[in-house]
């Protein structure tokens, strides 16, 4: 015979915060860098590496440029800025973290 027991409990949540399933919590991870582009300085700022460093260990052209079908744009000029699709960099940079740490 299988006992069971019935426990009605309550669990206070504070007024600053809210209850939501782990499901939902990915998602909004997610869209949190949807549309979002960052500069080389915002890249430096997540990476804690320097652009010189970036540009030698993780800016590899041929795979991420935006031409090659990547996600990176590379300035053509003087005066042009850097351009990084942070979603899909951020992803990169997850997967890729063995290649540049070694």
């Amino acid at each position: 015979m299988v006992q069971q027991l019935s426990v009605n409990l309550t669990i206070p949540i504070p007024q600053d915060s809210v209850l939501i399933r782990k499901v939902e919590l990915e998602e909004l991870r997610k869209l949190e860098l949807s549309g979002v582009y960052w500069n080389m300085k915002k890249l430096e700022h997540r990476t804690g590496k320097k652009h010189e460093w970036l540009k030698e260990n993780i800016l590899f052209r041929k795979e991420l440029d935006s031409e090659n079908g990547g996600y990176d744009y590379y300035p053509k000029g003087k005066g042009q800025t850097w351009s990084f699709q942070a979603s899909k960099m951020a992803v990169f940079l997850d997967k890729n973290f063995h290649r540049f740490f070694r």
